[in-house]
């Protein structure tokens, strides 16, 4: 006769329990694979739908007023609603307009957490809180032009992502002058892709789209790399044993690139939002004025936002964004 072995219970027990033990080490890392992938398709759809809107616009300058007493103190703010609802709503599909101080009634979080988890910030509301050096005194009047301290209004998209925008009325449309990028900067919007819903982290769920220039506008959407890399290098030599700006990026993985100017402009902006050092200061992007090791490219310094041509022989600082 023929004998017939099975498992006995306690072996079935065992290998239940291994595999739940595999399942709860192994799913969490695979779902939130899973969702920045996600993520990461949803953002650039969105971009690309804000950019072609914004590209339909005759002017991104202009809308709403905005006054100030003497001393300082707004009177009148109507800039960033007035934009959505007399510009962008126009050329762009959007569910539910809500205006400033009511934020979250667009399903916007009251807090988000900064690039990397590294701190739990208040969602800004206005110009100076989104980043202090966007006005540093308006040290710019009379320079490119001027920023004003607007407050932010938000809408709701019918894909439902939640989003924030902070609007300057009195952008420039020139993008060959060196100088701030300030007063270059038309709108900057913080997106949540799920509304208030977790985890309502830059880099994840949450991140920035920025439209610079009055006239002829570049949208940008820029998703930077957790770190900055440590050595400053060149943006360009033609030694073949030294390293340069956009070797940095490929070297530092292939999904990585060094962003162009008004990219690294828009990180500039955003700045508190993804722990930038400012101490670091400078930056070089990609792009580029005059060629060879004896041109000049384009620089983006951190503590003012004074942008400027630099010899592409020196050496500065280099954080990668996202292909």
């Amino acid at each position: 006769m023929k004998r017939f072995r099975g498992f006995t219970l306690a072996e079935v027990l065992i290998t239940l329990a291994i595999i739940g033990i595999v399942a709860a080490i192994t799913l969490p890392s695979l779902l939130v694979n899973v969702n920045e992938k996600a993520w990461d398709a949803q953002k650039k759809a969105l971009h690309a739908r804000l950019a072609q809107a914004i590209g339909q616009m005759n002017t991104l300058g202009g809308y709403g007023t905005y006054t100030e007493d003497e001393k300082g103190t707004a009177t009148e703010d109507t800039a960033a609603e007035s934009f959505i609802l007399d510009a962008l709503s126009k050329v762009y599909k959007i569910n539910n307009v809500c205006g400033p101080d009511k934020l979250s009634s667009c399903g916007l979080p009251s807090k988000i957490t900064t690039l990397n988890a590294a701190s739990e910030i208040n969602f800004p509301t206005k110009m100076s809180e989104l980043n202090e050096k966007l006005l540093n005194g308006n040290h710019i009047t009379g320079e490119d032009g001027d920023m004003a301290d607007t407050k932010a209004a938000a809408f709701e998209t019918v894909n439902g992502e939640s989003i924030a925008v902070f609007y300057n009325p009195l952008c420039s449309s020139d993008a060959t002058v060196a100088h701030y990028v300030q007063n270059k900067m038309c709108v900057n919007f913080i997106y949540d892709l799920n509304g208030s819903e977790g985890p309502n982290q830059i880099g994840k769920d949450v991140g920035f789209i920025t439209a610079f220039y009055n006239k002829n506008p570049v949208v940008v959407a820029p998703i930077p790399h957790n770190t900055d890399y440590t050595s400053s290098v060149p943006q360009y030599t033609e030694a073949l044993d030294d390293i340069d700006a956009p070797t940095v990026c490929k070297t530092m993985g292939a999904d990585l690139r060094l962003p162009d100017r008004d990219e690294l402009a828009s990180l500039f902006i955003n700045a508190p939002l993804i722990n930038l050092d400012e101490s670091t200061n400078y930056y070089w992007s990609s792009s580029v004025f005059s060629i060879g090791s004896s041109g000049t490219g384009w620089l983006q310094l951190f503590n003012s936002g004074c942008r400027n041509r630099y010899p592409r022989s020196t050496t500065r600082s280099v954080r990668c964004i996202r292909r």
